[in-house]
């Protein structure tokens, strides 16, 4: 239990500043000793990673560990890298936006810092704040990126360029499923389940507009976003203990599809995450995305998309986030439009000629050296960049709500009971917390560090399959973590609760009969065990995920 005199002032203030609470809002006697009232399981994020706020703006709060090791400045300036857009400036805050970008800003994909909300039906809108959603294209040969398009599509270009899909011409539609049991309970009550099919035909493509003749089929899904906040707790698990994790679950054996044998088999890993571009090569224990592509978070998606979501250059990145096989550079330099603009653009980006090759040559050749130089100019300082990643690891997560509920309580039995918190582990205690950086930028000194914390993220740091309709790309996907996602709607606005990794679910019951829709899922048999419960009892269930 916690016992420190700060975080009880804390409370107890935030208690007496939310008078009118709300029912969901915990309330405590401030003549009762915290530590004597509260579960161990409502400090999410342990004593140096939770903060004791529900309001609409609880995932933008720094951590205690924050303001205990000095970074509460650094914390705020890199707030505001995150939550203000970028622009085509050369100089300046923030500048530096293109040649081709997906949005202006972070905050345009992260509501609220929070998860991505649904997309509606009808085009791929990604101008408003929310759409948290980005395009995966694929081979549905191989499941794997197509070459033609970067990772990340992007849909937005700084003139003269032009961006490398229209997204104008990209639609998304929402289809009903029906699952065995005909989406109903054996008392009878009844549920939806909807998925998303995205449709982008190929003269959405700007290299196919331009004569580029596509190698082969491909496919499009959604992935959506994430939260953000409390990213750095789950960088301060060790690897040791997310090994013994993966080692339980096979020889558990547990699942009916096993553990993703492209990343670990026998006992050992098969694959670890590594940069030797920026880094040594080291490798380190993949820990981050559905996909898990990416390894300690120093190197990992945030790290990653403050660079190529806006494709603002920095001292350890300096060249264009474009396609791995460089088609978009090469029919950008041939194309007639790109060519009458560039020499008013490069004026602006190197007006003292400092690179001799962007205006050496023929127009198409000054166009290409451009896009595919390894030497740009950086436009985010490493103080800047320092201070995001300051802000990005010392997020704090929610304290857990209606804690002395008794249905939250009974869900929360009910949650271990039928098996749900085999995959979705209730807690870890973070380790010594010595950071690391595969691409060797940070020394760890200058970030935020949570040691020895008992945390509650609801997550085993593994891949599962749901073998859900359309479902991910690959099939599998890093059991997300639950902590605030029941404060989805209220931190953003949304009118769903938009869960799982497409924000199909628009109900907690959506996403939890979505985890048994096919036989082949891991998670069939807590499913199974979830039907059979009484209507109160399943309520019970919803209501503990949605407060934790």
């Amino acid at each position: 239990m916690m016992k420190n005199d700060f975080l009880k002032y804390l409370f107890i203030a935030a208690a007496c500043s939310l008078g009118a609470c709300s029912d969901d809002d915990a309330i405590i006697d401030d003549e009762t000793p915290v530590e004597e009232t509260l579960p161990e399981w409502f400090y999410a994020g342990g004593e140096l990673g939770t903060t004791l706020l529900s309001t609409t703006n609880v995932f933008e709060q720094p951590a205690p560990a924050i303001d205990r090791q000095g970074l509460y400045r650094s914390f705020k300036n890199g707030e505001a890298l995150f939550e203000k857009p970028f622009m085509t400036n050369t100089n300046g805050v923030r500048g530096g936006l293109g040649p081709v970008y997906i949005r202006t800003s972070c905050v345009h994909c992260h509501p609220n810092y929070g998860h991505g909300t649904r997309i509606p039906e009808g085009s791929f809108n990604t101008n408003e704040i929310g759409n948290g959603c980005l395009l995966v294209v694929y081979d549905p040969a191989t499941e794997g990126y197509v070459s033609w398009l970067a990772g990340m599509p992007q849909g937005h270009a700084v003139a003269p360029f032009k961006a490398p899909v229209d997204e104008s011409k990209i639609k998304v539609r929402w289809l009903n499923a029906v699952d065995e049991w005909n989406n109903a309970f054996p008392d009878g009550e009844t549920y939806e389940l909807q998925y998303p099919e995205v449709n982008m035909p190929s003269d959405a493509i700007y290299v196919v507009n331009q004569g580029y003749t596509l190698p082969g089929d491909y496919a499009v899904k959604l992935e959506s976003t994430i939260g953000v906040y409390g990213t750095g707790l789950l960088d301060a698990i060790t690897e040791d203990d997310i090994l013994a994790q993966y080692r339980k679950e096979e020889t558990d054996g547990y699942m009916t599809n096993g553990l993703n044998p492209a990343f670990y088999a026998g006992g050992a890993w098969k694959s670890m995450y590594a940069n030797s571009l920026q880094g040594d090569g080291t490798g380190y224990v993949r820990r981050f995305t559905y996909a898990l592509s990416r390894g300690p978070l120093q190197d990992a998606a945030g790290a990653n998309a403050i660079w190529n979501i806006t494709n603002v250059t920095r001292s350890d990145r300096r060249y264009h986030y474009l396609d791995a096989a460089g088609t978009y550079a090469l029919y950008s330099s041939k194309d007639p439009d790109v060519q009458a603009g560039f020499e008013s653009y490069v004026s602006r980006i190197d007006p003292d000629h400092a690179h001799p090759s962007y205006w050496e040559g023929t127009m198409e050749e000054r166009i290409y050296a451009y896009l595919t130089d390894k030497d740009l100019d950086p436009e985010m300082t490493d103080d800047e960049y320092t201070d995001l990643m300051v802000w990005h690891r010392g997020l704090a997560v929610p304290a857990v709500r209606d804690i002395d509920d008794p249905d939250v309580v009974r869900g929360r039995e009910l949650f271990a009971e039928i098996g749900c918190d085999y995959c979705h582990r209730p807690s870890w205690t973070t380790g010594p917390d010595n950071i690391v950086d595969p691409a060797k930028f940070f020394d760890g000194t200058e970030l935020p560090r949570f040691p020895y914390q008992k945390i509650w993220p609801y997550t085993d740091m593994v891949q599962h399959k749901l073998c859900m309709a359309n479902d991910i790309r690959g099939g599998w996907c890093r059991t997300t973590p639950l902590w605030g996602r029941g404060l989805h709607r209220k931190v953003t606005g949304s009118a769903t609760a938009d869960r799982l990794h497409d924000c199909r679910a628009r109900t907690t019951m959506e996403a939890i009969m979505w985890h048994g829709y096919s036989p082949q899922s891991d998670a069939r048999y807590s499913i199974d065990l979830f039907r059979q419960l009484p209507k109160s009892d399943r309520d019970a269930v919803v209501k503990f995920v949605d407060a934790i």
